[in-house]
């Protein structure tokens, strides 16, 4: 099972004992279709949401579980408008735009599947009155604007190439006089590699390289198998092709891999990392994978580089040799509209590329 949902899935289970009975009853109704990881954000939202009626006084509950439905049919918009400047203002963490649009979309769809889905003994809705269904939730993500966020932030065509050197060599001159930090980066040297090049010859998404497991690896031809997200088929991994530049990093971070990181016979784990006070290898986590690019990029003079940020820069570069719905297909979205990003970020670069002929 796809490791990262799998403690998703656990997290989930240990939270919904918390939430009230209809919140159990509406994640139950949307576990066939959507993924732990998904399910998990939508509890979390609403345990902020629930926090927050309690903190206002809005509802007077012991806890957030013991929270009637009957607090959701009396709210007014004016109780909405002051939870959304809540978030928008709060001395710790304020959310984004985007941050607050999402947790309002999760209150919407709660509200909606309580009003219109769910129903009583008596066949009348569990939701009398639903104030979400007042609530606009502008769009934040717009193609073009994501694109404009993006730009100048992604590696153009060359430094692809030039950043994947730093990683094999350039780092190592960087932190010559660290021995601590050279002793680590040529322990972890060909595995970082490896990495790096993946994404930026592949556009995989962080959840989809931890969960890699040596068997996902054809070589021959230059194939990768992932658990795409949003897809919550357990039994089914989607083939996803990577180039050619890509398959000597692979080649000798598996010839290296069992001896390196000495793994249990049994773990599976295509990239493995030995935790502080071990022997063993074991499946590198999300963050240390994030963290790691992050320091590679740091070095490299690009500090706002991310494991995300590399994802788009092959993508923007694999559009320009591509049309839209190849790109689409490469990255796993599900919608072109998603990939239009691509097509905006590609008008710059052509008109860059034009200037310098």
């Amino acid at each position: 099972m796809n490791v990262i949902k799998q403690k998703d899935r656990q997290e989930l289970d240990k939270k919904v004992p918390t939430m009230p009975w209809y919140v159990d009853k509406f994640i139950n109704y949307k576990l066939p279709d959507l993924s732990p990881s998904s399910l998990l954000e939508y509890v979390r939202d609403y345990e902020t949401f629930f926090s927050w009626l309690l903190a206002e006084g809005i509802s007077d509950a012991p806890s957030i579980r013991d929270i009637p439905i009957e607090t959701l049919e009396k709210l007014r918009m004016e109780n909405i408008d002051t939870y959304r400047m809540f978030l928008a203002t709060k001395k710790e963490q304020a959310n984004t735009k985007t941050t607050i649009s999402r947790k309002l979309s999760s209150l919407r769809s709660l509200f909606h599947y309580l009003s219109q889905i769910a129903e009583d003994d008596d066949f009348y809705p569990l939701l009398k009155r639903n104030v979400m269904a007042k609530v606009e939730i502008k769009r934040t993500h717009k193609p073009k604007d994501t694109a404009a966020k993006l730009e100048g932030k992604l590696l153009q065509e060359h430094e692809i190439a030039e950043f994947i050197d730093y990683v094999k060599s350039g780092y190592a001159q960087t932190v010559s006089r660290n021995k601590q930090a050279l002793y680590a980066f040529e322990q972890n040297r060909v595995r970082d590699v490896c990495i790096v090049s993946l994404i930026l010859n592949s556009g995989l998404r962080v959840s989809e390289v931890v969960n890699l497991n040596i068997e996902d690896v054809d070589l021959k031809k230059k194939l990768l198998y992932v658990y795409r997200k949003g897809k919550n088929d357990e039994t089914f991994k989607t083939p996803v092709y990577f180039r050619q530049d890509a398959v000597a990093d692979l080649t000798a971070y598996m010839d290296v891999r069992q001896l390196r990181y000495n793994p249990d016979k049994k773990e599976k784990a295509l990239f493995l990392a030995v935790a502080n006070g071990t022997k063993e290898g074991r499946r590198m986590t999300k963050r240390a994978i994030q963290e790691m690019v992050i320091k590679y990029a740091k070095h490299f003079g690009k500090p706002y580089l991310s494991v995300h940020k590399l994802r788009h820069s092959f993508a923007t570069d694999y559009y320009l040799r591509n049309d839209l719905y190849k790109t689409q297909d490469q990255l796993g979205h599900a919608s072109p509209e998603t990939t239009q990003i691509y097509a905006h970020l590609t008008d710059k670069t052509m008109a860059e590329a034009i200037d310098k002929t």
